[in-house]
């Protein structure tokens, strides 16, 4: 009985072969995964060595997709003029408040996002839970996936 009722071992986090996804469907599941842990590790960048960063995307369909800190324009212009980003002597004290701020963001972002990923597990397990019970107890199944022998 309790082996029946033990969580099955899954294979965990497998190595995958990085080589083009042909499936339409895969390939945008994926770029958007990526996409998303790419801009939360350049936000973690920023907020953990306080470097400025740009990134621009596009997607396999063509959408464009950035990240900057303090913004990507801004960024984009250095990078193009090779010259570094002006500090006028009044603005150190708004733009030190503004980069504590886009850190305590970030924090509060990452937080967001780690209980998230924890709540998606939460549905994940208590779907399981509720297929798992469904083949258990008939009734509790949808009546359109009931058979006509369960319905009399």
């Amino acid at each position: 009985m309790l082996q029946s009722m033990a969580k099955k071992q899954s294979k965990g986090r497998q190595k995958i072969k990085i080589t083009k996804i042909l499936k339409k469907n895969h390939l945008q599941v994926t770029f958007s995964k990526r996409r998303s842990g790419l801009f939360k590790k350049a936000s973690e960048l920023c907020t953990l060595c306080g470097v400025n960063v740009a990134i621009i995307v596009f997607s396999p369909s063509g959408k464009v997709f950035s990240f900057g800190h303090p913004d990507v324009e801004t960024i984009v212009d250095r990078f193009l003029t090779c010259n570094p980003l002006p500090k006028p002597n009044g603005l150190h004290l708004i733009e030190a408040q503004r980069d504590a701020n886009v850190q305590e963001l970030n924090m509060q972002l990452t937080q967001v996002l780690n209980q998230l990923e924890v709540e998606k597990k939460k549905g994940e397990v208590l779907s399981q839970m509720r297929r798992e019970n469904q083949n258990q107890c008939w009734w509790e199944a949808p009546i359109n996936e009931l058979s006509l022998s369960k319905l009399d």
